[in-house]
């Protein structure tokens, strides 16, 4: 094992810095690298994204960390911690590496009761006094490949994240790469390079332990385990100075790592809802709708793949604009909005496309439709074409388009934007909203209405049924359809004669 623990500070006094260089003066974080932290939350960045921690947040291994009075959620994030060896400014991936000096292990401790008021910065939720463990030793950079990199986290002696950075999003030499364009990095900086999946709430007597190796190189450095030690904190923060912790459940969701993990009803459609929704015909919820105010509920103009298919699912949406080449040069290539949109859609959902009815190219083909079967969606809807269309077809996931065609996306469309409100086929579809389809079409309803149009959409349905079956026995429809005051009547008893039993 090759490790280097010695620290030119030691002899300043400071133990925080044990295991690196000096005091560094910058540290900079990641918001998202690893895939499956990505996965984990449902997003997916077109590039990297940082966020500044103070050196003074630096802890070494063994310390405590408090977790302050009057909050909730303090989580742990395990993570490679970059140390810069020799500065670098505009320097090329190809030679990004050769600028990083050691590699150790962190943990980028933060609390998500301030992350309401942050705005994206972390200045508070994570800038905290010994909000950044780092150690307990360190190893040369030169002697590793940064692909061959593991990180893994125990929290009470549990393995709880367990990850290699051979296929991150972004790679660390892109990261130094792109961070030298706009500031320089000095000798000592410390890049904090994001967490893998796993990464959840502690609670004071909790102890975090992270460790960084590379298990295939020569000797098989590794960081130590970096131990942190929860501890409860006494004092709060006063109220008349600045905002005060806050938490709701998409921060508690968030910190712990899913709705499930924190104890919450899960996100996205309740199953009763939607066991209610897939027995309704798209024209009843329309009906219902109507009564309602809303006539501008339908995506026009789009028909199954398959005759019978059907959807009931919540919208993630994806937005294309018409082509211009040199914005496809800048959006449609690479890991574009479609791409994300598609990695991205989970379980019960429908990716909703906005292809302004245009059906010259496709919008997806087949490799795309595996993705979001094999992320369990529910059905894809988008007012484009598809090509591929047998091979989409036979996937399995219900799919409605405008059209087919063979042609590629990049003949009509850039793929612009993802999770954003759209326009399809006529009518505004947001995230969230639930859409439902048949063989009439499909329809998008407000989440506020769902249960209402549900149950009234399903007692319109039963009535229905009576009706037909009165006419079906011979009853002229005039009087019957709609029942005038008398069949009411018999309706209403043949109701209550079935609520006692007879």
């Amino acid at each position: 094992m090759t490790t280097d623990s010695r620290s030119d500070d030691d002899a300043h006094g400071d133990p925080r810095f044990a295991a690196l260089p000096g005091r560094p003066g910058k540290v900079i974080a990641v918001h998202l690298a690893y895939a499956s932290r990505a996965a984990q939350r449902g997003r997916t960045p077109l590039a990297p994204s940082y966020f500044l921690k103070p050196s003074s947040s630096v802890a070494a291994s063994g310390g405590i960390v408090e977790r302050p009075a009057g909050t909730e959620l303090l989580a742990f994030e395990g993570e490679v911690a970059l140390v810069i060896g020799a500065p670098a400014r505009r320097v090329t991936a190809d030679d990004a590496w050769s600028h990083v000096g050691w590699i150790t292990a962190a943990n980028d401790l933060g609390l998500y009761d301030l992350r309401a008021n942050d705005s994206g910065s972390n200045v508070r939720s994570k800038g905290g006094d010994g909000f950044t463990p780092i150690g307990p030793a360190r190893f040369p950079a030169a002697s590793v490949d940064p692909a061959g990199l593991r990180v893994r986290t125990w929290v009470n002696g549990e393995l709880v994240q367990d990850d290699t950075t051979a296929d991150l999003l972004f790679s660390f030499p892109r990261i130094v790469a792109d961070l030298s364009q706009h500031l320089t990095l000095e000798s000592g900086d410390v890049i904090l390079t994001g967490t893998p999946a796993g990464s959840s709430v502690i609670a004071p007597g909790d102890v975090v332990e992270v460790e960084v190796d590379a298990p295939s190189a020569e000797g098989a450095p590794t960081s130590g385990r970096l131990v942190t030690t929860v501890a409860q904190g006494a004092t709060p923060f006063d109220q008349r100075l600045g905002s005060l912790p806050s938490v709701d459940d998409t921060q508690r969701a968030e910190a712990w790592g899913s709705s499930e993990a924190a104890g919450l009803a899960p996100v996205g459609l309740d199953p009763a809802l939607r066991d209610k929704l897939e027995s309704i015909p798209v024209a009843g919820l329309s009906a219902q709708l109507r009564k309602r105010g809303l006539n501008n509920v339908t995506i026009d103009g789009v028909r199954p793949l398959r005759p019978g298919s059907r959807i009931v699912g919540t919208a993630r949406t994806l937005r294309f604009v018409p082509n211009r080449e040199d914005l496809f040069d800048s959006h449609g290539s690479g890991y574009n909005a479609q791409k994300r949109a598609f990695d991205a859609v989970g379980e019960g959902e429908v990716i909703v496309i906005e292809a302004r009815g245009e059906t010259g190219s496709g919008t997806l083909g087949d490799i795309l439709a595996i993705r979001a079967h094999a992320r369990g969606a529910a059905g894809i809807v988008t007012d484009g074409g598809v090509r591929d269309a047998e091979a989409v077809a036979a996937v399995g996931i219900p799919v409605y388009s405008a059209g087919t065609h063979p042609a590629v996306l990049g003949r009509k469309h850039v793929p612009w934007d993802h999770d954003v409100t759209i326009g399809c086929g006529g009518t505004t579809v947001q995230p969230g909203d639930i859409i439902v389809a048949d063989a009439d079409g499909v329809i998008v309803i407000p989440p506020a209405l769902a249960e209402e149009v549900a149950d009234a959409a399903l007692a319109q349905e039963e009535e229905d049924a009576w009706i037909a079956k009165q006419v079906a026995a011979g009853h002229p429809v005039d009087g019957l359809f709609p029942m005038n005051a008398a069949w009411r009547a018999k309706y209403a008893d043949r109701a209550q004669d079935r609520e006692d039993g007879r």
